[in-house]
């Protein structure tokens, strides 16, 4: 138990939550000692909040740290004795990760390896594990079947007894790959440092507790970057899974402009094409298109179509079900998740963990954007009341259908007018998330629109024709939420979107967190219709917001 310090930044709580004062003269030294074993939950302007999770706790055992470590770190940083409870949680779960072991057998096969005969009994006679062991040699020990070592992780972490997998990877087909020192346009390309301590802390000089997990970054911090060098790294056939068309053509462009790959190395597996190559990249969506509700999921052949030494994992928190299902036969390759946030709003990220890997590295959005990698952001909400005519409407309509008579409000139209005469001569992402009211937005205003339904070609004529200042802005729908590469969007006008989904908010964020080249902010504004549902939503994207620390403000329009 710590001495009472009332110096030190953290003050440590039963319900094992963690709060850290920021102006503290110790906050950044105590900062970097629990991030590796504590979740950050908010990050307003004078008080981060952390909870110590089971997850947290074996990321951390995976990441090969002790729990003694854990609670000497706590104990040198807080304020107030730590409570013993917390103490005790953190040895009960710290304990448990490493009592089972999945490792080569003699034979080369797989077996799970226990700690002692009560885990063993205990394993043998739950309902969810023991389906999954096969024959006993020892004791301490079960032979398990190729296929189901993810399945089986899956099933470990559902009970509690996380396991230790050091059974290693199949070796993928050679691909010599090397990073450029000038990037194609002729331009000095230099990985940042945290760019290159993500790779190296996934890849761990290819050691057995390395090669599989996920990297958190914000949008704007150059995950694409963190997988190239990942790749540059392993030197492996890679197959990378993104969430769209034009995510591909941005990871296709990357590695064209920042590797020494040919154009020939990489494929893409899409509804136009079905190649493969060195470097594949294919879609969420073409993996898991299926002819009938029913039907098998034709496309999955791609996952062994080639001797893939790095399956890629783009936006990994919005991983589908089916490609989880797929991804548990494949923990003998190597799997690198890329991702802005971990929140599922499904509650998977138990899943993540057993079947992609634990977190191997996280940096906060305010750190990057204090070092000015990524661009400092105002937010600001605008409450616009519904004509009286529109206020019944909503009253009378049945609650399924109240959130969209709100979102299309016709009064946020002017709104954005005056909107973009108060960001005349900004670069301006209008986004929202139905396409009748995108379509009179930019009959409205003059932007074009992009929709789920825009060509690929024509998205990408429109995305260059932005980058070239040739349009002052687009408007667009839920594809704008992943992969856009419009660095110099300095301003977005959300007008609606997807009830309160923290994902959502953090993707669109993201739009205009790249840095920019003068420092200055980027503005992100909301409009919400008054007395209405979609300020119940709103406050709790705005609560999201202001936990990451960013600055959120309310003005009203009558």
């Amino acid at each position: 138990m710590s001495a009472y310090a009332p110096d030190n930044p953290l003050i440590v709580q039963s319900d094992q939550t963690v709060l850290l004062e920021v102006h503290s003269p110790r906050a950044e030294a105590a900062r970097e000692a629990i991030v590796p074993f504590a979740e950050l939950l908010k990050s307003p302007e004078h008080i981060h909040t952390y909870r110590i999770t089971p997850l947290s706790i074996w990321n951390a055992r995976a990441a090969g740290l002790s729990t003694a470590e854990m609670i000497e770190v706590l104990n040198r940083y807080a304020k107030y004795p730590v409570p013993e409870g917390v103490v005790q949680e953190i040895e009960a779960l710290g304990r448990r990760y490493g009592l089972a072991v999945i490792e080569r057998g003699a034979d080369q096969g797989l077996v799970l390896r226990v700690a002692d005969a009560p885990l063993a009994e205990l394993l043998a006679r739950d309902r969810r594990v023991a389906p999954l062991l096969g024959e006993r040699p020892t004791a301490l020990q079960f032979r398990i079947r190729l296929g189901v070592r993810g399945l089986l992780k899956q099933a470990l972490v559902a009970i509690g007894y996380p396991a230790d997998d050091l059974a290693g990877y199949a070796e993928g087909q050679e691909l010599p790959l090397r990073l450029r020192e000038i990037a194609g346009g002729g331009e000095p390309f230099v990985v940042r440092d945290y760019q290159r301590e993500a790779a190296a802390a996934f890849y761990q000089d290819g050691q057995a507790r390395g090669g599989s997990g996920v990297i958190v970054l914000p949008c704007g911090a150059g995950k694409t970057i963190v997988g190239m060098a990942t790749m540059a790294l392993i030197q492996e056939n890679t197959l990378i899974l993104t969430t769209s068309q034009t995510s591909m053509e941005q990871w296709r462009r990357e590695l064209l402009d920042k590797t020494d790959l040919p154009p020939d190395a990489i494929a893409e597996y899409s509804s136009q094409r079905k190649d493969t190559g060195p470097v594949t990249l294919a879609t969420y969506q073409m993996l898991t298109w299926r002819p009938n509700r029913d039907g098998e999921f034709v496309h999955f052949g791609l996952f062994h179509a080639r001797s893939w030494g790095l399956i890629i994992y783009d936006e990994v928190h919005l991983l589908p079900a089916p490609v989880f299902r797929i991804t548990a036969e494949l923990q003998s390759r190597r799997r690198l998740g890329l991702t802005a946030t971990l929140i599922r709003e499904d509650g998977l990220e138990g899943d993540v963990f057993a079947l992609i890997g634990p977190k191997r590295y996280d940096v906060p959005w305010r750190e990057l954007e204090g070092q000015g990698w990524i661009a400092a952001a105002n937010c600001t909400e605008i409450r616009i009341a519904q004509t009286p005519e529109r206020d019944m409407e909503y009253a009378l309509a049945a609650r399924r259908n109240q959130f969209r008579i709100a979102a299309e409000n016709p009064c946020k139209q002017a709104v954005v007018r005056d909107l973009l005469k108060r960001e005349a001569g900004h670069r301006i992402l209008v986004i929202g998330e139905y396409i009748s009211q995108l379509e009179e937005l930019t009959a409205n205003i003059g932007f074009p629109l992009l929709t789920g339904k825009t060509p690929q070609l024509e998205r990408e004529r429109l995305y260059q024709a932005f980058r070239d200042r040739a349009v002052p802005g687009l408007v667009l729908s839920r594809v704008g939420n992943f992969a856009v590469d419009l660095p110099d969007a300095d301003v977005l006008i959300q007008v609606s979107g997807k009830y309160g989904s923290r994902q959502e908010e953090a993707q669109r964020l993201g739009r205009v967190l790249r840095p920019k080249r003068d420092g200055r902010r980027a503005r992100f504004y909301t409009l919400v219709s008054l007395r209405t549902c979609e300020e119940d939503f709103a406050r709790h994207r705005q609560l999201f917001l202001t936990e990451q620390g960013y600055s959120y403000r309310i003005e009203g329009v009558s």
